[in-house]
């Protein structure tokens, strides 16, 4: 499962990973949300809806470049430095070829489609 996401004249394709919750995520799509810079290590946006399919596991081998589904706030998140796995965190999936562009701060329209 594959999508497309584009921002502030930016463009990144990210592949996420078989499980309940980016399945859910993919039968929204294309979606039009705001993205916007969280904390010094991440961009968020928040869903219209909260997914319902979210299972908690934590993990330890978390890096850059993951997305990620926050479920007690509904908001994706998009890493581009290093953080940790806390409760109520489900990773998604990873970008395809680099998230530079999520460097670029501000607070921008979103545009995410299936690839």
């Amino acid at each position: 499962m594959s999508f497309r996401m584009a921002f502030g004249g930016h463009s990144l394709t990210a592949t996420l990973f078989d499980n309940p919750s980016a399945r859910e995520l993919m039968k929204m799509l294309p979606l039009d949300l705001t993205i916007e810079d969280y904390s010094t290590n991440e961009k968020i946006a928040y869903l219209p809806r909260k997914l319902t399919q979210v299972t908690d596991t934590p993990f330890d081998n978390a890096r850059p470049g993951d997305i990620a589904y926050y479920a007690p706030w509904g908001n994706l998140v998009f890493y581009y430095d290093s953080y940790r796995y806390s409760k109520g965190l489900i990773r998604l999936g990873r970008f395809d070829d680099g998230f530079e562009p999520l460097f670029t701060r501000g607070e921008f329209s979103l545009r995410i489609e299936r690839a």
